[in-house]
């Protein structure tokens, strides 16, 4: 399981690590691209991995996480959710303070 060891490294080494499709500046499907769009409202830096170019950790981590689409939100190594999550959390003002 060295996938799943790599995703947990990758967790743990950064506070706001988001799991998406493409890049921030050019995210490769809209719920990534909205994704980014929330985070980036929030005013933090995070980190990204584009699964689309790690088929070991797009195959393994919605097994991990038990979710199944990316994107993919995680938080001083808490799984927050994906997109809709996200979105939710951000329109209540509890995204936002879970950034802090």
């Amino acid at each position: 399981m060295e996938t799943i060891k790599k995703i947990k490294e990758q967790i743990k080494e950064n506070k706001f690590l988001l799991y998406m499709k493409g890049s921030p500046d050019r995210p490769s499907c809209t719920f990534s691209m909205r994704a980014v769009q929330i985070i980036r409202l929030c005013k933090v830096r995070f980190a990204y991995i584009d699964v689309l170019k790690h088929d070991d950790i797009r195959r393994f981590l919605p097994e991990y996480s038990n979710w199944p689409t990316f994107p993919q939100l995680w938080i001083n190594r808490k799984f927050v959710g994906g997109f809709d999550i996200m979105k939710e959390l951000y329109f209540e003002g509890k995204l936002q303070n879970m950034f802090k």
